[in-house]
């Protein structure tokens, strides 16, 4: 991609991100970040500020990349069975995009599954893409995920939204 990416490029890559989230290529799916990409579920909706109120999860690439080599570790014992995830996505929107300064923002209501053993649990969010072009190559800047009842007492999410 040696242009600015086209819409359908933009949409094909956030159905392509859940893939690999769903196949747990988590190393691929960690790839698609930026050096300095966050990945963000804010705790309020309407949070404008993850620094300053409280989030479920606000990490950076190091952080999950931590995360994913404890998915993977042979002692995480909540991982016994390991856990699922199916991504329902409406068709993703492009909400923005400045082909000058290579920033693309895209809008995706969705709904994940997630499912372990017996149990197994849906969740509905609406997922912001914060991307860039760098090298030829879609990235991700930010990931935000507002669940719908982010401010309801939740069970612990094992894997990535």
């Amino acid at each position: 991609m040696s242009a600015s990416p086209s819409n359908q490029q933009l949409i094909d890559f956030v159905v392509r991100e859940a893939r690999l989230l769903d196949q747990h290529r988590l190393e691929d799916w960690l790839d698609l970040f930026t050096e300095d990409g966050h990945y963000w579920m804010p705790l309020e909706q309407g949070q404008s500020d993850p620094r300053l109120t409280t989030s479920l999860m606000y990490e950076d690439k190091l952080l999950l990349k931590i995360r994913i080599e404890r998915l993977r570790g042979k002692a995480t014992y909540s991982q016994s069975p390991t856990s699922r995830c199916h991504h329902v996505l409406q068709i993703p929107q492009v909400d923005e995009r400045d082909d000058q300064e290579r920033r693309y923002v895209t809008w995706t209501p969705m709904h994940y599954v997630e499912s372990r053993g017996d149990e197994q649990t849906l969740y509905a969010a609406w997922v912001t893409h914060h991307l860039t072009a760098v090298e030829g190559e879609i990235k991700i800047r930010l990931k935000r995920v507002d669940l719908v009842n982010c401010d309801s007492a939740l069970g612990s999410i094992q894997l990535f939204v």
